[in-house]
């Protein structure tokens, strides 16, 4: 196994990591920034106002992406890191 290879498969493994992951921080992102204009616009400085609209789309997100994210990660290995585990 060269180099190249294995910085091949180490980008095509962040690279899957990124789009596993693209879901959940965008909507984390959005949640964010919509509970803290509604913070800001009605002056409710409550902690568990950002942290339970947050976290229950995320949980929403990752529960409707499950599929997504599982058929990315096993598509990765058995095309790339299975073959190489194997020698081929």
């Amino acid at each position: 196994m060269t180099e190249g290879v294995i910085f091949d498969t180490l980008r095509q493994g962040l690279w899957v990591a990124v789009m596993i992951s693209t879901p959940l921080l965008a909507v984390a992102l959005i949640a964010g920034v919509t509970v803290g204009l509604f913070q800001a616009l009605t002056s409710v400085q409550e902690m568990t106002l950002t942290f339970v609209p947050k976290v229950g789309a995320m949980l929403a997100v990752f529960w409707g992406s499950m599929s997504f994210m599982t058929s990315t990660l096993v598509s990765f290995f058995t095309d790339s890191l299975i073959p190489l585990i194997a020698g081929g």
